[in-house]
C-alpha cells in the first residue's frame, strides 16, 4: 500500500461525513427545541409561504372574534336601555287609560297625569341621547347610519292624521356609488317605492308612515340583492305636532321623488352629508376585506316615537293608540337587536372552528413531528460520535510513516 503524508484522503473523507452528521443533528436540535418543521425559508420554502398564509388568516380570524364579541356588547348595551324604554311607555300608557277615565278623572288629575308623561318624555330623550358604547351614541340615530340628507326639511308633512291626499314616491337610483340596473346589465333601473294615500290608516302618525315605507324598502332591497336596511325613512314629531321625515342609509346612495299633496319629497333627498359624531355600525367579522356585518339603530326619543306632542288633558284616547305603536315599535327595535345578538353568537361559533381547523392545517404543516425528529436526531447523534472517532483512527494511521523514518 501506499504511505502519504500530504494528502491524508480517509481523514477528510471522515470529517466530510463528520460535517454533513454535524449540520443534520444540529438542526435536529433546533426543530426540537423551537418545535417547529420550518425554522426559515431554507427548510421549506413552499411549506413556509403556506404557512404564513394560513397564520395570517387565523390572527386575523382570532381578532375578528373579539369584534363580534363587541358586537354583542353593542347590542346588549342597546336593548338594555330599550327595556327601560319600555317601561316607561308602558307607565305612560297606563295614565293615559287612566286620563281616558274621564267620569272620574278631573281636569286637575287630568293635567297631574300630564306633568308626569312630561317627565317620563325628557327621560326618554335623556336615555335616547346619553345611551352609549364607548363614545359611540347608540339611540340616537346615528348609529349603523353616518349618512343622512343635508336639508332635515327635505321631507315635508303636511297633515297625515287625515290621509285623504297623504302619498309617497320615492325612486332610489344608486346604492353604495352604483347605479342600479335591470337584469340585462345596461338599463337603469331605479327602485321605486309607493305608498298610496289608501294604505294607511285614518289616525295614521308619521311613524306608521315612515313605518310603511320602509317595509316596502325592505322587500325592494333585498329583491334588488341587497340586506334590506341600506335606506331608512325615519320620522320625528315635535311638541307641536309638526313632523319631519328624513332618509338615511347605512352605506351613501342617491334618491329623488315626488309627492303627493299632503306628503311632498324634494328631488335634493341623494345630497348627502355625514352625521355628526356618527357611528358607521360595522362590524369586521371576517380575516379578510368585505367580510363584515352592518347594523343599524333607529333613534329613540319622545319626537321619533310621537309622544312628545302627546296631552292627556285633551285627547287620551288618541294617547293610548300612539302609545300602542310606539310600544310596538321599541318592541320591534328589541326583537331586532335580540336576533342580531344571536346572529352574532352563531358567528362566533362559526369563527372559533375555522381557526381550529385551519390552526390545525398550519401545524400540520409547520410544527415538527417530535417522535420523528427524535429518531432523526439520535441517529445523527450516534454518526457523529461514529465519524469523530473514525476521524481520530484515520488521523492515526498517517502516524505508520514514522516507524518507516526511525
Amino acid at each position: 500500500m501506499g504511505l502519504r503524508i500530504n494528502q491524508n484522503i480517509a481523514a477528510q473523507n471522515a470529517y466530510r461525513n463528520l460535517s454533513v452528521t454535524d449540520s443534520q443533528m444540529s438542526k435536529s436540535l433546533e426543530k426540537l427545541s423551537s418545535g417547529f418543521r420550518i425554522n426559515r425559508a431554507a427548510d421549506d420554502a413552499a411549506g413556509l409561504s403556506i404557512s404564513e398564509g394560513l397564520r395570517s388568516q387565523v390572527g386575523g380570524l382570532k381578532v375578528a372574534v373579539r369584534n363580534t364579541q363587541d358586537g354583542v356588547s353593542v347590542a346588549q348595551t342597546a336593548e338594555g336601555a330599550l327595556n327601560e324604554v319600555t317601561s316607561i311607555l308602558q307607565r305612560m300608557r297606563d295614565l293615559s287609560v287612566q286620563a281616558a277615565n274621564s267620569g272620574a278623572t278631573d281636569t286637575a288629575a287630568a293635567g297631574a297625569a300630564n306633568k308626569e308623561l312630561s317627565q317620563l318624555n325628557a327621560e326618554l330623550d335623556r336615555i335616547g341621547d346619553t345611551t352609549a358604547f364607548g363614545k359611540s351614541k347608540l339611540l340616537d340615530g346615528s348609529f349603523g347610519s353616518v349618512t343622512k340628507t343635508a336639508s332635515t326639511g327635505t321631507l315635508v308633512q303636511a297633515d297625515v292624521k287625515t290621509a285623504t291626499d297623504a302619498g309617497v314616491a320615492l325612486q332610489i337610483d344608486k346604492i353604495g356609488g352604483k347605479t342600479l340596473y335591470a337584469a340585462d346589465g345596461v338599463t337603469p333601473a331605479p327602485l321605486n317605492i309607493g305608498l298610496a294615500a289608501n294604505e294607511l290608516p285614518d289616525d295614521a302618525t308619521a311613524q306608521d308612515v315612515a313605518t310603511k315605507v320602509n317595509e316596502k324598502l325592505t322587500t325592494a332591497l333585498k329583491a334588488a340583492g341587497y340586506q334590506g336596511t341600506e335606506v331608512r325613512m325615519s320620522a320625528s314629531t315635535d311638541s307641536a305636532g309638526n313632523s319631519t321625515f328624513t332618509l338615511s342609509g347605512s352605506v351613501a346612495f342617491e334618491a329623488s321623488g315626488a309627492g303627493a299633496t299632503s306628503l311632498k319629497i324634494d328631488t335634493t333627498v341623494g345630497n348627502m352629508v355625514a352625521t355628526t359624531g356618527g357611528n358607521t355600525g360595522k362590524f369586521q367579522v371576517g380575516a379578510n376585506k368585505n367580510e363584515s356585518i352592518n347594523i343599524s339603530i333607529g333613534a329613540v326619543d319622545s319626537k321619533t316615537l310621537g309622544t312628545a306632542s302627546l296631552n292627556l288633558s285633551t285627547n287620551p284616547d288618541d294617547a293610548i293608540a300612539v302609545l300602542d305603536r310606539a310600544l310596538q315599535s321599541v318592541s320591534d327595535n328589541r326583537a331586532s337587536l335580540g336576533a342580531v345578538q344571536n346572529r352574532f353568537e352563531h358567528t362566533i361559533n362559526n369563527l372559533n372552528v375555522a381557526v381550529e381547523n385551519l390552526s390545525a392545517s398550519e401545524s400540520r404543516i409547520r410544527d415538527t413531528d417530535m417522535a420523528q425528529e427524535m429518531v432523526s436526531f439520535t441517529r445523527a447523534q450516534i454518526l457523529t460520535q461514529a465519524g469523530t472517532s473514525m476521524l481520530s483512527q484515520a488521523n492515526q494511521s498517517a502516524q505508520n510513516v514514522l516507524s518507516l523514518l526511525r
